[in-house]
């Protein structure tokens, strides 16, 4: 079992940056992949980032790439996603996810966080 408990969300102006932190507790955090999906209000949830246990490899939707870059921290059990330039579209709860691939697929995560909320007002 996994734990995660997402945080540092917040409101933000467009263009303003935040980084979200993915605390994790339970079983061996290093082993699994990792992933940021979004879901907003009445949209399916949508991938974001993710990256491999070992952090070597990473991947990110297009609607992101150049503006996010997700890290992990596996000493401190924490999976992070820097956020620049936000837009208003970008509003959504963000929710950190572990598995044992680093996949594009909600389905294919194990664990889920509760989500924090992003708002990017215009």
């Amino acid at each position: 079992q996994v734990q995660l408990v997402e945080s540092g969300g917040g409101l933000v102006q467009a263009g303003g940056s935040l980084r979200l932190s993915c605390a994790a507790s339970g079983r061996t955090f290093s082993s699994y992949g990792l992933g940021w999906f979004r879901q907003a209000p009445g949209k399916e949830r949508e991938f974001v980032a993710s990256i491999t246990w070992s952090g070597g490899s990473t991947r990110y939707a297009d609607s992101v790439k150049g503006r996010f870059t997700i890290s992990r921290d596996n000493a401190k059990n924490t999976v992070y996603l820097q956020m620049n330039s936000l837009k208003p579209e970008d509003t959504a709860v963000y929710l950190c996810a572990a598995g044992r691939r680093y996949s594009y697929t909600p389905g294919e995560y194990d664990y889920w966080g509760q989500g924090t909320q992003v708002t990017v007002s215009s």
